[in-house]
């Protein structure tokens, strides 16, 4: 009888490899998007409004006692080494709190690479929470982004998630109320852009014009959806669109095909159109589908994942 109940029972290590977390990492649109200096250090002080949107890669954790950290991903070209984010995370933390485990981990990735997007820190967001749990570290929020600055600056805003003001280099962090619902063409071109060359040629410009952001701001908390995009602006655009003139290009077929405004987000190259009315979204979306312009393409919908 008593062997009898032995029979399935699992050892602490059985129960130890079967620990298992799945995290959604949403991606970002910028709402707004000044530079307003640059510290010493190189870090660009900033003035943004984020946003989630509903478009999300998945990422699962798989505890492993072997102490490695082993990342795969759906998509070619994303690497899975020590340079992803991901990974970084997961070795910050192991030294921080001295995490003798490791980590299996899938990414099946959604988000467009390298297009203003946050892609790379939403995942590494992603990281924190979920491997907060895998390896119950009891990291508050506060401590989480305090450590995450230290490896991007849009990871704290991926920690917090919703709709906020970013300042400073990005780690200041305002919640805002959500923004009224709407519908978002995002339609990122065949083509990637350097953050860090966009950054390079504001500096050496000699003319910036500064979006108002606390006029965004208003417009957000007055449910105000055609004020906002009266007055959606990004410092960073007339610098890729420069050299990128297809941003422009997909601006002005959604404009055409009903959008109250379209915009570029973050360094580019992806443009946003936003709608009032689904189905015009999804006549503008098709649109630039025909084009051939933007061969990513989705239609999707503010979001605050209360993270």
């Amino acid at each position: 009888m008593g062997e009898k109940m032995l029979i399935g029972k699992k050892t602490e290590v059985e129960r130890f490899l079967e620990m298992e977390v799945t995290r959604k990492a949403y991606a970002k649109i910028n709402l707004g998007l000044d530079v307003t200096g640059k510290r010493d250090d190189g870090y660009h002080l900033v003035r943004m409004i984020m946003q989630n949107i509903d478009i999300y890669d998945t990422l699962t954790f798989r505890k492993n006692d072997t102490g490695e950290i082993n990342l795969s991903c759906s998509k070619e070209g994303i690497p899975t080494d020590a340079r992803n984010l991901i990974c970084k995370v997961a070795q910050q933390l192991k030294v921080e709190y001295g995490v003798a485990a490791g980590a299996d981990i899938t990414l099946e990735k959604i988000i467009p690479a390298a297009a203003g997007m946050a892609g790379g820190s939403t995942d590494g967001a992603a990281a924190y929470y979920a491997l907060n749990e895998l390896w119950n570290l009891g990291m508050s929020r506060d401590e989480m982004c305090a450590l995450s600055v230290k490896l991007g600056a849009d990871i704290p805003y991926c920690i917090v998630g919703g709709t906020a003001l970013s300042e400073g280099i990005g780690e200041v962090l305002t919640p805002l109320k959500d923004l009224a619902d709407c519908a978002i063409v995002i339609a990122k071109p065949g083509i990637d852009v350097s953050t860090a060359w966009v950054y390079k040629e504001l500096d050496s410009s000699t003319f910036v014009s500064h979006p108002d952001i606390d006029g965004i701001r208003n417009a957000i908390e007055a449910g105000d959806i055609k004020g906002m995009c009266a007055l959606i602006d990004n410092v960073l655009e007339p610098v890729t669109t420069g050299e990128h003139t297809v941003i422009k290009d997909i601006e002005k077929i959604l404009l055409d095909n009903g959008a109250i405004g379209a915009f570029m987000t973050g360094s580019g190259p992806t443009v946003f159109g936003i709608y009032e009315d689904e189905k015009k979204a999804g006549e503008g979306m098709e649109a630039v589908r025909k084009s051939g312009l933007a061969p990513e393409l989705f239609l999707t919908r503010p979001i605050n994942p209360n993270l």
